[in-house]
């Protein structure tokens, strides 16, 4: 199938910190309203009693230039008064919400008890805060992540952020992932984009849950676009966070060569950075084509460098 030409669309499936870092250098560097940001919502937890999505907030508050840079989450300079007034009172604060951040939570909460779907939600706090691009939730039904730990079962939210990732992981599930559908709109994205990049994001619990979402990977093999896809690792070691731990779990070799495994049904470009250039060959002979270039992105001009390197592939 030839690829249409005049479609600008771009595609990312994300998860929070390390993803919205690409995510950012794409803004930069294209049309926002081109970008359209698939969101795992596999992570989303019930917070005293408020609907959080966090890698959507993520997301949202990067492309809106709210985002708090030091920590790649939450929203820059807020407070926590409301957080500390919680601890007084004797509840739990191991989740850290500031106030500007629970309004977002609370908006949300409000609007799906009225009844609207979440993919509905996004698009209207994206348009309260002036974001152009268009950012989908992976599904508007309920999907969770959940762990089989050597401390018992728990959501991704406490094993990563209450148990800070150090109890060991049997197994996980996506919890409702057979009864969920795709976001409206988010096939349709995919089969017309120009380019589909799948971000350097944990391939366990950020990627692999909208991969596991009906519909979506096979989307991504039938896309006559290119899908390229950033490795989230370097030297078999993730950037932060349990990316190299869990994807063990899922049976996957922890390096670049395993991530070029996984997703070798759909991806036709994987971008390693170049400390990783001697697995090339390997990766090739899984039928992925393999491109080294740095992939660290510490800078605003690192961020966009890496976006106009993956723009190439939709030339």
């Amino acid at each position: 199938m030839s690829r249409d030409s005049s479609s600008r669309t771009l595609v990312l499936l994300t998860g929070g910190t390390g993803g919205a870092k690409l995510v950012l250098g794409f803004h930069e560097e294209t049309a926002p309203e081109d970008l359209v940001v698939v969101c795992n919502t596999a992570d989303d937890s019930v917070v005293h009693g408020l609907h959080v999505s966090p890698d959507v907030d993520t997301i949202v508050y990067t492309l809106a230039g709210l985002i708090d840079p030091a920590k790649g989450w939450g929203i820059h300079d807020d407070t926590f008064a409301v957080l500390e007034q919680i601890q007084r009172l004797g509840g739990e604060t191991w989740f850290h919400l500031g106030d500007r951040d629970i309004a977002t939570h609370l908006t949300r909460t409000r609007l799906l008890t009225e009844g609207q779907p979440l993919s509905r939600v996004t698009a209207a706090l994206c348009q309260a805060l002036g974001v152009k691009s268009t950012v989908l939730p992976m599904s508007d039904q309920r999907v969770e992540t959940r762990l089989s730990t050597s401390a018992g079962e728990l959501s991704f939210q406490e094993y990563f952020v209450k148990a800070r990732w150090q109890p060991e992981v049997l197994s996980l599930r996506y919890r409702g992932i057979e009864t969920c559908g795709p976001s409206p709109g988010l096939l349709e994205a995919i089969h017309g984009a120009a380019l589909v990049v799948v971000c350097p994001s944990n391939p366990a619990t950020s990627i692999g849950p909208i991969l596991a979402v009906p519909g979506v990977r096979a989307a991504l093999r039938e896309t006559p676009a290119k899908v390229a896809a950033v490795s989230p690792m370097v030297q078999g070691r993730s950037f932060s966070g349990p990316a190299h731990k869990l994807m063990a779990t899922l049976g996957v070799e922890a390096s670049v060569t395993g991530l070029a495994a996984a997703y070798r049904d759909f991806v036709d470009v994987l971008v390693i950075d170049t400390e990783d250039r001697g697995l090339q060959p390997a990766i090739e002979q899984l039928g992925v084509d393999a491109r080294a270039t740095s992939i660290r992105m510490d800078t605003l001009d690192d961020k966009k460098r890496l976006a106009r390197e993956l723009l190439q592939f939709s030339v």
